[in-house]
C-alpha cells in the first residue's frame, strides 16, 4: 500500500517499475530529434481470433501468409536492431500466440536475455491462448505482459469482442499470474462502457497487485463505424474516476506512452495513454515492425520501410543495418491523429492489427 512516508512512497515506486518496466543505456539508433530509439514493437502476425469492434472491422482481410516473415527472418531482423542498440522487444499481432510455432521465435528471444545482448521481452496478446503459454513464456525470460481487457461484463465483452468468452481470458491471466508474470491490464477507452465499468477494472486489478491502463481509441483503418462514435477523451474519463477514487499523478516514466496515477483507496497504479488530448512524441523511443516486415516509425503517420524486401534480396545484413539507420534518422517529429464528425476516412488506413500494438 501507498502512504505519505517517503520511504514507503520509494518502495512502491521501485515495485511498479519492476511491473511496468524501465530500460535505458546507449543506442546506436538515433534520430534528427535526438531521439534514441530503444524499444521494437515486433508484429508476428495480423491475424487475431477476435474481432474487437475498435481494432477490426467484421470481415477482415488478411494478408496472404507468403507475404509475412518467417520465424527466421522474424529472427535475424530482431538481431539487426538488437546489435543496433535496441534493449527491448515487444511482441505483438494481431494475437501472436496464434501464430504456428510462436515458442521457437521466443525461445530464440530468451536466448538473447541469457546472453545480455537483450534487456527485455514482453509481450501483448488478447488472454484467450495465456494458459496455454503462460508457462512457456515465463520459462524463455518473459517477465511482464500486457493483456487487453476492456469489461468484466460476459455479455459486454461477447459483443466488443464479437464473439469472444471472457472466462478464457480471466483464466489465461490467474494463469500467467500463477507462473511469476506481471501483468499490465489495458482497456481501450471507449464511449458508453468504459466509465461504467472503470470502477470494476480497477478494482479486478489491483486486487490481484495489477496495472490498468487506459487507452483513447485511434483513427486506424476502416472499421465498419464512425469513429466519433466511439471516441471517449480520457481526460473525460479521468474526471469520471474521480469522482469515486483519490488519483495523485506518478513521476514514473517506463519509456512508453503512458502517464501513471496512484490509487489513494487501493494503493495500486492507473495509466493513461493519450495520443489525441495529450501528444506523447516528444520522447518516443520506439519503432514497429509489421508482419510482413514494414517498419514504421511512427504508428500516426504513412511512412513505411520494406525491410523484409531488403532481407530477401540478401543474407548479409549492411545493407539491413543501413537501411534501419536511415529509417530512423528520418523517424517524424510527431502523429497527426484526429478525430471529427467532417466525415473524413481514418487518419491511416491500415488497421492496428497490421501495425502491431
Amino acid at each position: 500500500m501507498l502512504n505519505a512516508d517517503g520511504q514507503a512512497s520509494a518502495q512502491v515506486n521501485s515495485q511498479v517499475r519492476s511491473q511496468l518496466g524501465s530500460f535505458g543505456g546507449t543506442c546506436g539508433l538515433i534520430d534528427t530529434f535526438g531521439r534514441h530509439v530503444r524499444y521494437l514493437r515486433l508484429s508476428v502476425t495480423d491475424r487475431c481470433d477476435l474481432r474487437c469492434v475498435y481494432c477490426m472491422s467484421e470481415h477482415m482481410t488478411f494478408m496472404p501468409r507468403k507475404d509475412l516473415l518467417s520465424l527466421e527472418e522474424l529472427d535475424r531482423l530482431a538481431e539487426a536492431f538488437i546489435r543496433r542498440g535496441v534493449s527491448k522487444i515487444r511482441i505483438t499481432g494481431g494475437e501472436p500466440l496464434v501464430r504456428k510455432d510462436i515458442m521457437t521465435l521466443f525461445a530464440a528471444f530468451g536466448a538473447q536475455l541469457n546472453a545480455g545482448r537483450l534487456r527485455e521481452l514482453t509481450l501483448t496478446t488478447n488472454g484467450t491462448s495465456l494458459a496455454q503459454f503462460a508457462d512457456g513464456l515465463a520459462r524463455c525470460g518473459v517477465k511482464r505482459i500486457n493483456v487487453s481487457l476492456d469489461t468484466l461484463d460476459p455479455d459486454l465483452y461477447r459483443s466488443l469482442t464479437r464473439g469472444g468468452v471472457l472466462a478464457k481470458v480471466l483464466e489465461g491471466i490467474e494463469a500467467a499470474r500463477s507462473v511469476g508474470l506481471a501483468v499490465k491490464i489495458n482497456v481501450v477507452a471507449l464511449r458508453g462502457s468504459t466509465a461504467t465499468e472503470a470502477d470494476r477494472l480497477i478494482r479486478f486489478a489491483h486486487d490481484r497487485n495489477m496495472t490498468v491502463t487506459f487507452i483513447e481509441t485511434m483513427p486506424l483503418g476502416d472499421i465498419g463505424v464512425d469513429r466519433i462514435d466511439q471516441y471517449l477523451p480520457l481526460d473525460q474519463l479521468r474526471r469520471s474516476i474521480e469522482e469515486r477514487w483519490t488519483l495523485s499523478d506518478l513521476p514514473l516514466r517506463t519509456g512508453g506512452p503512458a502517464r501513471y496515477a496512484r490509487v489513494a483507496e487501493t494503493g495500486g497504479v492507473i495509466g493513461f495513454i493519450t495520443p489525441l488530448t495529450h501528444n506523447f512524441c516528444e520522447d518516443c523511443n520506439r519503432v514497429r515492425v509489421t508482419a510482413a516486415g514494414i517498419l514504421h516509425t511512427c504508428l500516426g503517420q504513412e511512412d513505411a520501410v520494406d525491410l523484409k524486401a531488403v532481407m530477401r534480396r540478401s543474407h548479409d545484413d549492411t545493407e539491413l543495418m543501413r537501411t534501419i539507420d536511415g529509417a530512423i534518422r528520418d523517424k517524424p517529429r510527431g502523429h497527426d491523429f484526429v478525430i471529427n464528425r467532417n466525415g473524413a476516412p481514418p487518419a491511416l488506413s491500415r488497421h492496428m492489427s497490421a501495425t502491431g500494438g
